[in-house]
């Protein structure tokens, strides 16, 4: 059996989601990974979205921002992030990365801070950036994050990106597209999807070396369950091969 972290498992899970054809929104770091991972593999005609502008990008190696030149290397498009953001209201991409410090049982994130109070919060985070857009109007969010039971938490503190807010019909109740939401969540520890009606986290797959307490334990709200629940197949040789060597050989995100 192949020998791989963390970080890798993650990242070749991530990709093995995307299939030639579609289109991914993508920041950098594990989802840009994931993405190129899937481009130089399995999925030569990924279509891979940037948000400040690089559309269709044949990626020779990891950028490091989303502004950063390499995200427009042999592009279709080089435009603006004007275009990008009325390209996902129009709903025309199918996917998008998403991580944050909180996801709740409905794929709600939170990426603003910590505390009840917005003005004098414990933590203050980053924001949104382009993160609500992503989350709102691609197709299918998918979300990769560590696992623990302070992240993964019963309510959010601040509600930065929406996922199915309170179950049921609640998305679309509040405007967003029918068929769109939470699709994926990809952890250390397990893999997860979404019940069709309540829309509540459950566990679709777990990781090698976890068992179904281990993933409950590290949550704090009670998952479902699928009614098979599978292993998650390990990273293969081939796929680690092209992670270190392709897609990340100075290890800017696999050595984390």
């Amino acid at each position: 059996m192949a020998d791989y972290n963390t970080m890798e498992l993650m990242i070749v899970t991530g990709a093995r989601e995307l299939k030639s054809g579609v289109s991914v929104a993508v920041g950098t770091g594990a989802p840009c990974a994931a993405a190129m991972l899937a481009q130089k593999t399995h999925a030569p005609d990924l279509l891979i979205v940037f948000e400040a502008g690089g559309i269709a990008p044949l990626l020779p190696e990891m950028p490091i921002s989303v502004g950063d030149s390499r995200t427009i290397w042999k592009a279709c498009q080089a435009t603006s992030m004007t275009d990008t953001m009325e390209t996902f209201c129009r709903g025309m991409v199918d996917y998008t990365f998403l991580g944050g410090a909180q996801i709740d049982m409905y794929g709600n994130l939170n990426s603003t801070r910590i505390g009840p109070d917005h003005q004098k919060p414990k933590v203050r985070f980053p924001g949104s950036g382009g993160a609500n857009d992503f989350g709102s109007f691609c197709w299918n969010m998918m979300v990769m994050t560590p696992q623990d039971s302070k992240r993964f938490t019963e309510k959010c503190d601040f509600i930065t990106t929406p996922g199915y807010l309170e179950g049921g019909d609640s998305r679309e109740k509040a405007g967003l597209a029918r068929g769109s939401g939470p699709y994926r969540v990809i952890t250390n520890m397990a893999v997860m999807d979404f019940e069709p009606e309540s829309k509540r986290m459950r566990i679709k797959s777990i990781n090698p070396g976890y068992s179904e307490k281990d993933v409950q334990d590290n949550c704090g709200f009670e998952l479902l369950k699928a009614s098979e629940i599978t292993e998650t197949n390990p990273p293969q040789e081939e796929e680690l091969r092209v992670l270190r060597e392709e897609v990340d050989p100075y290890r800017y995100v696999i050595g984390r």
